[in-house]
C-alpha cells in the first residue's frame, strides 16, 4: 500500500506471488479496509474489486474468510462479490449473511433454500430481518434456527409467523422461550403461549408433587387468567375481537376470565367477551349492561352460561366501575381491582383484606353453584 493509501502496484504483486495463505489475508485486510474509508480512487477502486472477485474464489478458506470478515459491512458492495462470499462455507458466508446490507431478500431467500442450518441461522441473527424472510426461516424445519429468530429483536415477523411456529414449535422451549421474551407480541399469540407454558407448568406440578391433576389444572387455569388479563389493557379493539374469538373457540373464555376482566375496569373485554358468548352486538350488550334493574345484564350471562352465583357479583361490578373514573393512570387497575373487589364482598357481608384477586376468584368457587347462599 502506499503512503496515501492508494492501491498500489506492490500490493497487487504481493497477492499473486506470495502463497502464504497469511500474507495474501494481510494484503487483503488492507485494500478493504481502504476501500472501506473511501481513500480509493475511482480507477483503483475498480481494480480493488476486481482483486476481490479473483479472491472469493481462493483456494485458501482463510483468504476468503479474511475478505468476507472485512467487506462485511461494505453497503456499496458488489452484489455479485457479496452472494459469492454468501454463499460460500459457513466460515466464510457467516459474517456476510449476518450483515451485508449488500445482499437483498431474494438472495436471502435462495440460501435459505439452498444452504444448510449454519447459513440460515446466520441469517436469523441480522440485525434487521424482514417479515418476508422470517417467514421463509419458520420455514426451514431447524428449531434452532427458528430460535435464533425468536431471539432477535430486530427480526420484524408477522403473525401469520408466529402462528406458523407456535403450531410446529409450541411445545419446545428453546423456541417459546425467547418468543415469550420478546419486546412485542400480537395478543393472541401471547394468549397462546400463555397456554403453553401453563401446559407445561401442569406437567410438573403433577410430576414433582403429590397432586392430583385436577388440582394442578385449577392452578394453571388461575395462573393463565391472571397472565391474559394483565395483557389485555394494551390490546386494540380489533386485536380484542381476535383475542376473544381465539379465547372462546379454544372454550377459554371462563366467567372467571370475565370477571377478572371487570374487576379491573376492562369493560370493553367484559362487554366484549358477554357480546361473543351471547351472540348480541357489542352495541346492544352495552345498553343490556347498564340496565339499571340489572335484568339485562342477567339475561346476557344466562345466554352464556354463566352460574347464577357469579351474576350478582357481575352487576355490583359494573355498578363500581361506572361509579369510578378509570383514566389508566398508573395504579388504576389495582385500585379498581381492590374497590371492586371489597364492594362485591361487602355486598355478600365477606371479610376481604383487598391484597389481591385469587381471594375473590375462590370465593366465585364457592358460591358459583350455590346462588341462593350469596
Amino acid at each position: 500500500m502506499s503512503e496515501n493509501g492508494s492501491l498500489s502496484p506492490e500490493d497487487v504483486q504481493r497477492l499473486m506471488s506470495d502463497r502464504s495463505a497469511e500474507t495474501r489475508a494481510q494484503t487483503v485486510k488492507k485494500i478493504a479496509d481502504n476501500l472501506s474509508g473511501q481513500q480509493f480512487s475511482d480507477r483503483e477502486r475498480s481494480e480493488a474489486e476486481a482483486i476481490f472477485r479473483a479472491i472469493a474464489g481462493d483456494t485458501e478458506i482463510l483468504v476468503r474468510q479474511t475478505l468476507a470478515e472485512t467487506v462485511k459491512n461494505l453497503p456499496d458492495l458488489p452484489h455479485d462479490i457479496a452472494v459469492t462470499l454468501a454463499s460460500d462455507i459457513a466460515d466464510v458466508a457467516t459474517p456476510m449473511l449476518t450483515f451485508s446490507e449488500a445482499l437483498t431478500d431474494e438472495d436471502l431467500f435462495e440460501i435459505i433454500q439452498s444452504k444448510p442450518e449454519s447459513h440460515q441461522a446466520a441469517i436469523a441473527g441480522r440485525p434487521v430481518v424482514s417479515e418476508a424472510v422470517s417467514d421463509k426461516l419458520a420455514d426451514t424445519g431447524s428449531a434452532k434456527v427458528v430460535a435464533t429468530l425468536m431471539e432477535n429483536d430486530g427480526a420484524e415477523i408477522s403473525e401469520k409467523t408466529f402462528e406458523k411456529v407456535l403450531d410446529k414449535y409450541g411445545d419446545d422451549e428453546t423456541v417459546n422461550a425467547p418468543m415469550a421474551r420478546r419486546a412485542e407480541l400480537p395478543i393472541t399469540v401471547t394468549e397462546r403461549l400463555v397456554t403453553l407454558v401453563s401446559d407445561k407448568l401442569r406437567e410438573h406440578l403433577v410430576s414433582h408433587h403429590d397432586m392430583s391433576p385436577s388440582v394442578a389444572t385449577d392452578l394453571i387455569l388461575a395462573s393463565r387468567e391472571k397472565a391474559m388479563i394483565g395483557l389485555v389493557g394494551a390490546a386494540g379493539s380489533e386485536e380484542l375481537n381476535r383475542l376473544i374469538n381465539q379465547l372462546y373457540e379454544n372454550d377459554r373464555l371462563t366467567p372467571t376470565i370475565i370477571l377478572r376482566a371487570l374487576c379491573v375496569g376492562d369493560m370493553d373485554f367484559f362487554e366484549t367477551a358477554l357480546a361473543k358468548g351471547s351472540g348480541v352486538s357489542v352495541s346492544n350488550v352495552h345498553v343490556l349492561v347498564n340496565d339499571g334493574g340489572g335484568e339485562g345484564l342477567k339475561q346476557l350471562c344466562k345466554k352464556c352460561e354463566i352460574p347464577e352465583g357469579l351474576v350478582e357479583m357481575m352487576r355490583v361490578g359494573v355498578e363500581v366501575v361506572n361509579e369510578m373514573e378509570y383514566d389508566g393512570d398508573p395504579g388504576d387497575r389495582e385500585r379498581f381491582r381492590n374497590y371492586v373487589i371489597e364492594r362485591i364482598l361487602t355486598h355478600f357481608e365477606d371479610r376481604f383484606d383487598a391484597e389481591n384477586v385469587d381471594y375473590l376468584i375462590s370465593k366465585i368457587k364457592e358460591s358459583a353453584d350455590a346462588p341462593e347462599a350469596a
